[in-house]
């Protein structure tokens, strides 16, 4: 199993390749950093936020005429929102295999705290294996510390560890086909 992580040219920069790496310890899938080719579509200028549902249309037609089969996560840095929601970390459509991420409220600069690029890499890389594991057919878990659990706020994604818990790991060996 292959994903794509296309990053935008306005996210952070240096971390595409340790966040790629750690997601793919994380979920035992190879993540393949690239830049962006995806076009930006959904912002609506009255929220200063992209629409995520709008924006999984636009990785979802990209991901169409290129051919490509393995899923798509994309990282932005504007911040995002979905229909009843003021924002979300994060958005995944398993049924096409496209996901967004954006680092906007991922930096503790957002919150009037001091920046830490460590912090940043941290929720991203939690927020990725997330959304990710969501496009491998995992869906929401109760335990607090797995990456799979669906956090409502910066708290709640900082408490969640890098991996997921025993029984999220049992299914995605079933879905990768690795279980013993």
């Amino acid at each position: 199993m292959h994903v794509h992580i296309f990053w935008d040219a306005q996210s952070p920069a240096g971390l595409q390749m340790p966040v790629s790496r750690k997601i793919s310890a994380i979920l035992g899938v190879l993540a393949t950093p690239s830049e962006n080719h995806v076009r930006m579509m959904g912002y609506v200028t009255e929220r200063r936020q992209i629409d995520a549902a709008a924006l999984l249309d636009s990785i979802q037609t990209y991901k169409h005429r290129h051919e490509i089969d393995d899923p798509i996560l994309l990282v932005v840095h504007q911040d995002l929102f979905k229909t009843g929601s003021s924002f979300v970390f994060g958005l995944a459509r398993e049924s096409t295999g496209v996901a967004v991420v954006s680092s906007a409220r991922l930096g503790n600069e957002y919150y009037g705290l001091s920046g830490s690029d460590d912090d940043l890499m941290d929720r991203i890389i939690k927020e990725g294996a997330h959304e990710i594991g969501h496009l491998l057919g995992l869906g929401h878990c109760s335990n607090r510390e797995c990456v799979m659990f669906k956090p409502d706020t910066l708290d709640e994604l900082d408490r969640k560890k890098k991996q997921l818990c025993s029984s999220c790991y049992d299914q995605m060996a079933i879905s990768l086909g690795t279980s013993k």
